[in-house]
C-alpha cells in the first residue's frame, strides 16, 4: 500500500505536466494505465518483479517534444509514437538477443548521479512551470494561493522526512512519520483550501476525465497503420532515442534497486527485462499511452520496504537495527498494478480533481529537494564547500593528495549535466539520452588519462555489487587497469551485514549512486518509498 501511494502521487504530478504540454493528449487515465501495464507484465513475467515500472520525468520530457515536432506538421500524434514505439520494441529486441546489457560492467556512478542531478533538477523546474501557469486564471487571488499551498505542502513533507531521519519519537512513529508524511501532507492541503474564505477562490485543479476512457475522445487502441511510408520511417530516429533513454534508466534503476546494501538472494536476469521492456513499449504504443520504464526514485524504495531488519548490539553496546533478508516476491508489484487500475474509477477520479495544482507542485519541489539531498553530485560540492579543518582526517577524500582533482571530477559532472539540462530546454530535447549515455565511455576510457586510480577509487564507485554484476561480467571498481579494461570488485560480506553503502565517496557515501538513493540506515533501520 504504501509503496502505490508513493508511486501514483508523482504519477499525478507528471500527467498533469504532460496534459498541458501535449494540449490533453497525455491525462491521468493514460499515466495509470502505463502504470498498470509496466506493473503487471514485470511483476509476473520479470527476472526481478521487484523494480517498479512506470512514467518518469525522462519519458515526460520525451513525449511533449515528440508531440511538439510532429503535431504542427501534421502527423497523428498517436499513430506516430506507435512507431515510434514499434521502431523501439525491434531494437530493445536486438540489444536482449545481442547481449547489450553487458555493458552495463561500465556504469558507475559518475553517470547514474549526473543523471539523477538532472532528474531532480527536471522536478523544481517543473513545479516553478505549473505556478507560472497559474497567472492565467482570471481569480487575481488563486496564483498567490496556490503559491502558498505548495510553499507549505513542500516545508511540512520535506519536514517530515528530517523526522523520519532524527532521533525524535519513537522508532514506528519515525517511520509512520517518514512513509506516511507526504501523502498526509497531500491529502491536508488538498482539504485546507476549501476551508473559510479560501473556497471563494477559484483554483485550477488536477484534470481528469471519464472512467477507463481516454482523455480525448478516441479509441484505446491506435490506428498506427493509416499514416504514410514517410511518416514511418521518420518516426526510426525517435524509436532510437527512445531505445538508448530506456536501456540506460531502466538498467539503472533495476542496479539500484539491487544495491549491495539489499542482501538479495535472487540473481538478475537483465537481458530478459530489456526484452520484456521492448514488450511493453510496443503495447502501450499500440494503447496510446506514455511508455512505461523503471523507476529509479521507487523501485530501490520498493525493495528497502521489503527488507526485514534485526537489532544488533557493537562493541560499545550502541544498539543498531540491520538488514537480515529481504522478501523477494512478486505480489507487492502486481498489488501496485492492480491498484493503480482501480484508481481509474468514477469516484476516485473525483476525489483527485480536487487536487489544486500548487499542491502538485509543492510535489515536484519535495522530489527535488529529496533527489538532491540524496545525491553524489551535491555530496562532493557540500565537501568542496566545509571547512577542511573540520572535516575528519579519515574521510577518503580528504586523503587525496591532489585535492585539485575533486573540483575537477565535480566540474565535469556539472558540465555533463548542464549539456543534458540545456538541449532538453530546446525542441532537441529528444536527443539528451545521447548525452548521458555519451558519459559511459567518457569515464571508462577517458577520465582515466587525467585521474589516478586512487582518485577515481575515492571518486567514483560501481553502481552495483558483484552478486548482481556478475551475469554481466562483473562490477567496475571504478578502478581502470592500464589497458582501460575493467577491474571487477568482489561483494564484501561488510556491506550487506551492516547495510552501509558502497564505500569510497567520502561524505557522499550513503546517497551518491542516484538522485533519490536512500542509504541502507535510512530506509531499513525502519526508511522514504516512493
Amino acid at each position: 500500500m504504501l509503496t502505490n501511494v508513493n508511486s501514483i502521487l508523482p504519477a499525478l504530478a507528471f500527467s498533469l505536466d504532460m496534459f498541458t504540454k501535449t494540449h490533453n493528449s497525455f491525462g491521468v487515465n493514460e499515466v495509470l494505465l502505463s502504470s498498470v501495464l509496466g506493473c503487471v507484465v514485470f511483476s509476473l513475467l520479470a527476472c526481478q518483479p521487484l523494480v517498479i515500472v512506470g512514467v518518469t520525468g525522462p519519458i515526460t520530457v520525451f513525449s511533449y517534444t515528440v508531440y511538439d515536432i510532429v503535431v504542427p506538421a501534421g502527423y497523428d500524434f498517436f499513430a506516430f509514437m506507435a512507431w515510434v514505439g514499434i521502431w523501439s520494441f525491434i531494437m530493445h529486441w536486438i540489444l536482449a538477443i545481442t547481449n547489450s546489457c553487458n555493458g552495463l560492467t561500465y556504469i558507475t556512478r559518475f553517470s547514474c548521479d549526473i543523471f539523477g542531478f538532472y532528474v531532480a533538477c527536471i522536478y523544481l523546474q517543473k513545479g516553478i512551470q505549473v505556478l507560472t501557469r497559474q497567472w492565467s486564471n482570471h481569480d487575481p487571488a488563486s496564483p498567490y494561493l496556490q503559491i502558498t499551498v505548495a510553499l507549505l505542502v513542500f516545508g511540512v513533507a520535506y519536514l517530515c522526512g528530517i523526522i523520519g531521519e532524527s532521533p525524535l519519537l519513537h522508532r514506528h512513529a519515525r517511520k509512520f512519520v517518514e512513509d506516511y508524511g507526504t501523502p498526509l501532507t497531500l491529502i491536508f492541503f488538498t482539504g485546507f483550501v476549501y476551508i473559510g474564505l479560501m473556497r471563494d477562490v477559484t483554483l485550477d485543479t488536477l484534470p481528469t476525465s471519464k472512467a477507463f476512457y481516454p482523455t480525448i475522445p478516441r479509441s484505446w487502441f491506435v490506428n498506427f497503420w493509416d499514416v504514410s511510408a514517410g511518416e514511418v520511417f521518420l518516426a526510426l530516429p525517435f524509436g532510437f532515442l527512445l531505445t538508448i533513454l530506456f536501456w540506460f534508466d531502466h538498467n539503472v534503476s533495476s542496479l539500484i534497486a539491487q544495491g549491495t546494501e539489499f542482501p538479495l538472494r535472487k540473481p538478475p536476469g537483465f537481458h530478459w527485462d530489456i526484452f520484456l521492456l521492448g514488450l511493453t513499449t510496443v503495447i502501450a504504443g499500440f494503447l496510446g499511452i506514455p511508455f512505461p520504464n523503471g523507476l529509479i526514485p521507487q523501485a530501490p524504495f520498493h525493495t528497502a520496504a521489503l527488507c526485514v531488519t534485526k537489532s544488533k548490539t557493537d562493541s560499545d553496546g550502541k544498539i543498531t537495527r540491520v538488514v537480515d533478508h529481504v522478501v523477494e516476491q512478486r505480489v507487492s508489484n502486481l498489488t501496485q498494478g492492480l491498484l493503480f487500475l482501480v484508481t481509474m474509477t468514477g469516484p476516485l477520479l473525483i476525489v483527485l480533481h480536487l487536487i489544486p495544482q500548487g499542491v502538485l507542485a509543492g510535489l515536484f519541489f519535495v522530489m527535488g529537494a529529496q533527489a538532491l539531498a540524496g545525491n553524489g553530485v551535491v555530496a562532493k560540492i557540500l565537501y568542496l564547500a566545509k571547512d577542511h579543518e573540520l572535516t575528519s582526517p579519515t574521510d577518503p577524500l580528504r586523503q587525496l593528495p591532489r585535492q585539485k582533482m575533486i573540483w575537477l571530477f565535480v566540474a565535469i559532472e556539472l558540465i555533463g549535466f548542464g549539456a543534458t539540462f540545456a538541449i532538453t530546454q530546446t525542441i532537441a530535447a529528444i536527443g539528451f539520452p545521447i548525452i548521458i549515455i555519451a558519459l559511459v565511455p567518457f569515464r571508462t576510457w577517458v577520465m582515466p588519462r587525467f585521474f589516478r586510480d586512487e582518485e577515481l577509487r575515492a571518486l567514483d564507485a560501481p553502481t552495483a555489487g558483484e552478486f548482481v554484476m556478475e551475469s554481466v561480467g562483473g562490477a567496475y571498481g571504478g578502478k581502470a587497469s592500464e589497458s582501460g579494461g575493467v577491474t571487477p570488485v568482489p561483494r564484501r560480506e561488510a556491506d550487506v551485514e551492516e547495510g552501509g553503502g558502497r564505500g569510497g565517496l567520502g561524505s557522499g557515501d550513503e546517497t551518491a549512486v542516484q538522485s533519490e538513493r536512500v542509504s541502507l540506515e535510512r530506509n531499513t533501520r525502519d526508511r522514504k518509498v516512493e
